[in-house]
C-alpha cells in the first residue's frame, strides 16, 4: 500500500480508503470482516458518511482496542432521521447525530469532521456564516475533531473553503454521471 499526507493535516494515510456505503446490507460480523480484511492490506484511512445506526456499530466494534489503527472521517450534517439518511443544516439534528457517532464508534474524537455536502453558494454562506462551522470549530477545540473538512461536488465552492483557512480537507467527487454540471 502507497500512503500520502492528507490536505494539510499531517496524517499518513492510505490511496485507498473504505467507504461506508458498502456496510448498508451487510450483518455487523461481515462488516468487522471486511474492515479487519481492509486493515490487512494496509488500509487506514475510512470515510463513515453513512448515518445508518448499525454501519456506525460496525465501526465502533472494529476499532475496539485499535482505535491507533484507524484515520477516521465522518460526517457532520448527515443524520439518521426516522429510519432514513438526512442531510441536515438543524443544529439540533446535528448534535444528536454527533453524540450518537461518537457513542456508536466508542471514541472520544474523529481524525478528520467532514461538513457534509456543501454544493451551493446558499448553503456555503450558511454553514460558513453560522452555527455549523461554530459547532465544528468548538469539536475542534475540545479535541473531539482533529481537523475540519468539507465535501462538495462544486469547485467553486472548494476553492472558497480553501481560502476561508478553516478547511484541513476537501473530499471533492470525481463522478462525470454526476458532476456534469455543478451547481451556481
Amino acid at each position: 500500500m502507497n500512503y500520502r499526507t492528507l490536505g494539510r493535516t499531517g496524517l499518513t494515510v492510505s490511496e485507498i480508503g473504505l467507504g461506508s456505503e458498502a456496510f448498508v446490507k451487510q450483518t455487523v460480523e461481515d462488516g468487522v470482516a471486511l474492515v479487519n480484511a481492509a486493515i490487512g492490506a494496509g488500509v487506514n484511512y475510512f470515510d463513515l458518511f453513512n448515518p445508518e445506526p448499525h454501519v456506525r456499530d460496525v465501526f465502533g466494534l472494529a476499532m475496539q482496542g485499535r482505535r491507533e489503527e484507524f484515520i477516521m472521517q465522518a460526517h457532520l450534517c448527515s443524520a439518521w432521521i426516522d429510519g432514513q439518511y438526512k442531510r441536515t443544516r438543524d443544529m439540533d439534528q446535528v448534535k444528536a447525530a454527533f453524540t450518537d457517532l461518537m457513542a456508536r464508534l466508542r471514541t472520544d474524537y474523529i481524525d478528520v469532521g467532514m461538513v457534509h455536502y456543501v454544493d451551493e453558494q446558499k448553503d456555503f454562506d450558511q454553514v460558513f456564516g453560522g452555527p455549523v462551522i461554530e459547532f465544528a470549530k468548538e469539536q475542534k477545540a475540545a479535541g473531539h475533531i482533529r481537523h475540519i473538512g468539507m465535501s462538495t461536488h462544486n469547485p467553486r465552492i472548494a476553492i472558497q473553503a480553501v481560502k476561508s483557512g478553516l478547511i484541513d480537507v476537501i473530499m471533492f467527487s470525481i463522478n462525470p454521471a454526476y458532476d456534469i454540471l455543478p451547481p451556481n
